[in-house]
């Protein structure tokens, strides 16, 4: 096999003096932060359909990037290129995962029969590529929003052949990522939602998703798959109001429908910001259910209101990220996988390993400055005393249980009215979180 990436180097880390533009800065995958090295800490990822698939084409014009690597596209011999030139990008730049769509890897053909002996022959030659170089699988899914059959969802679809052959995809990416010794399976409902309810039931619809998932964890547990399966939260975009619309909404959907002992949270981070939250809020409230599995590692344009996919700069972002992964103690099965693509006007094989160092780069500085942050202890001892009220013998009966709404409303009677709270210091906190990214 030829180079693809030709004059690209294997990308090393020099220090964040270096001027080097194919250099990490920040992401020595060596240095050890509370305990574990960087590389431990951060399970880096490449999206297969963004880095070898997305050529940057847009509703307004096609696309600009040059993806065929060589290869006539749609082919499989454009497959087996694809696969190529992943594991070479992955080597160069250290990245020890990869997570893909069914139709990523293969070109999708008329029956799913077919589809199946193309996934087949190229999990195969990936199974090759994966043993010589040590490259590792972190999760795989099925794309069941790209095709116009899906244009109602899968799951949530009114067609029960649609529904049929989502379970047909469902089953083969499972089996494609057991093969490929996957640690995760997600589930991304990109069309299980509804644009009016004059023509939708609802009940009827998030009970036939919660069915198709349990079919796939059965299906999945008795074929050997020990990982997580995962829902990636996403508000918006295609359908107006989709069903898994944040981690909140997510974490209630798996516990109604007895989904929870085998679910987590794939977070991303700009499917949080679209849904009004910080990806700080969503990790946290995903982290204190238990449920905090991956993460899609991105972040979008506060100006557009839309899935803009860009790679992460944003190290406030990144830190308290990394603040909240860990204060969690870290993924366990998961990683920070980028689902992210290069902007259109970036469309050389070098902007696609200067995006990713960029985006690798940003979370290893989170990741330095959020473990700074924990070490100095000065938020984490505010928050402590914020709440200390609660550590008398009145609070702690509280907090247990204890205490009832008639003895809580005679000792307020008794003490009458309440001092203010004590202040919650907000912009000192911030400046706190300042002192340390720039002191």
């Amino acid at each position: 096999m030829s180079e693809i990436f030709t004059n690209l180097p294997k990308v090393k880390y020099e220090g964040s003096k270096s001027k080097n533009p194919l250099s990490f800065k920040y992401y020595d995958p060596d240095r050890k932060i509370l305990g574990k090295t960087m590389k431990e800490h951060l399970p880096f990822a490449m999206a297969w359909w963004h880095n070898l698939c997305a050529t940057g084409r847009d509703m307004f014009g096609p696309g600009t990037a040059d993806k065929s690597f060589g290869a006539e596209p749609d082919t499989m011999e454009h497959a087996r290129a694809k696969v190529d030139a992943g594991f070479e990008f992955m080597e160069k730049l250290g990245i020890e995962y990869f997570c893909f769509h069914d139709v990523d890897l293969v070109p999708e053909a008329d029956t799913l029969a077919e589809t199946n002996r193309r996934l087949d022959e190229i999990s195969d030659y990936i199974l090759e590529k994966m043993k010589k170089t040590g490259i590792k699988c972190l999760w795989g899914t099925a794309n069941m929003f790209g095709h116009p059959r899906f244009m109602n969802g899968a799951g949530s679809s009114n067609s029960v052949d649609v529904f049929c052959h989502a379970a047909g995809q469902i089953k083969k990416a499972l089996d494609i990522t057991v093969k490929l010794g996957g640690k995760g399976y997600v589930f991304w409902g990109g069309r299980e939602g509804y644009e009016t309810l004059l023509n939708t039931d609802m009940k009827f619809e998030q009970e036939n998703i919660a069915a198709l998932m349990r079919m796939a964890v059965d299906y999945g547990r008795s074929i050997g798959f020990t990982g997580d399966f995962y829902i990636e939260p996403k508000p918006k975009e295609p359908m107006k109001h989709q069903y898994d619309f944040d981690a909140a909404t997510a974490i209630g959907f798996v516990r109604q429908y007895g989904l929870d002992k085998d679910f987590k949270m794939n977070v991303e981070a700009n499917h949080a910001t679209l849904a009004g939250h910080t990806f700080q809020h969503d990790l946290r409230v995903s982290a204190m259910n238990g449920m905090l599995g991956s993460i899609d590692a991105n972040q979008g344009d506060y100006l557009l209101g839309w899935d803009t996919d860009e790679f992460p700069f944003n190290v406030y972002e990144t830190t308290l990220c990394m603040y909240e992964v860990l204060k969690a103690g870290g993924l366990k099965n998961g990683g920070f996988n980028f689902d992210a693509k290069s902007r259109r006007p970036s469309y050389t094989y070098e902007d696609m390993f200067l995006s990713f160092i960029l985006g690798m780069d940003a979370f290893a500085l989170g990741l330095i400055k959020a473990a700074e942050i924990i070490e100095d202890g000065r938020i984490d001892s505010f928050v402590k005393e914020r709440y200390s009220s609660y550590e008398s013998e009145l609070g702690q009966k509280i907090r247990s249980g204890k205490a009832t709404l008639k003895e809580l409303s005679d000792i307020a009677v008794k003490n009458g009215a309440p001092a203010l709270p004590g202040s919650g210091k907000q912009e000192w906190l911030e400046s706190v979180v300042n002192s340390i990214l720039f002191g």
